[in-house]
C-alpha cells in the first residue's frame, strides 16, 4: 500500500477532480456536474457519509461514491430476490474509480473498507453493485470477489441506455452493450 495516500471523506469541494478522474477513466459523459451533486447526498444518511476520496499530495487519485440503503432506487438491473439481506438493509456501491498510475497499491481497497465502516454506522448489513466485466483482464470483478464480494447474476447491456444518453463507453462508444456483474458484499 502506498504510504503517502490520504483519505478523508467526500465534500464538495472535491467535485471538480472527481469528474475529471471519473470521465477520464470511464468515459466522457459518466459523471458531470449535475450528477455528482446527486451521487453524493445518495450517500449521506444518519450524519454519516459514505463516499470518500483518495489524494496523494494535491492531487485526486481515487474515490469512491456509496448510496447509503433506502437512497436508490431498483430497476431490472437488480435481482433483490436472491440477496440474503432486505432491501431496506442493503447499501448501493455506485462507483470506485482509480488514476491508472495508481492502481496496485490497494487505494480501491481502502476506499471500500472505508464506505463499508460508514454504510455499517448507518445501519446497512450489505452492499450491492454492478461490476464492469470488460474491464481490463476482468480486475473489476477480481477486485470485488477478493474484497468479500460475491456474484449475484450478470446483466448483459446493463449501461446501453446511458451510453444512448451521452455516456461514451471506453469500449463500445455510444451503443454500450458491456456485461454488468451483479455483486454483493455481505457485511461481518
Amino acid at each position: 500500500m502506498k504510504e503517502d495516500i490520504i483519505y478523508k471523506e467526500m465534500q464538495a469541494s472535491d467535485f471538480d477532480a472527481i469528474i475529471a478522474l471519473g470521465n477520464f477513466v470511464h468515459g466522457d459523459g459518466y459523471v458531470d456536474s449535475s450528477n455528482i451533486h446527486t451521487w453524493y447526498a445518495k450517500g449521506l444518511k444518519n450524519g454519516v457519509n459514505s463516499n470518500y476520496v483518495a489524494y496523494d499530495g494535491d492531487k485526486l487519485v481515487g474515490f469512491r461514491i456509496t448510496y447509503a440503503a433506502q437512497q436508490f432506487s431498483l430497476d431490472q438491473w437488480y435481482s433483490p430476490d436472491l440477496w440474503q439481506t432486505d432491501i431496506s438493509e442493503t447499501a448501493y456501491f455506485k462507483c470506485n474509480t482509480v488514476d491508472e498510475t495508481y492502481r496496485g497499491y490497494g487505494i480501491g481497497s481502502r476506499l471500500l473498507e472505508l464506505s463499508i465502516k460508514a454504510l455499517q454506522a448507518q445501519g446497512a448489513k450489505a452492499g450491492v453493485s454492478h461490476l464492469w466485466r470488460p474491464s481490463p483482464g476482468n480486475s473489476a470483478v477480481k477486485y470485488f470477489t477478493k474484497c468479500g464480494g460475491q456474484l449475484v447474476k450478470d446483466h448483459p447491456g446493463k449501461w446501453n441506455e446511458d451510453s444512448k444518453n451521452g455516456y461514451n463507453c471506453t469500449i463500445c462508444g455510444y451503443d454500450c452493450h458491456c456485461v454488468a456483474a451483479e455483486m454483493i458484499i455481505y457485511f461481518k
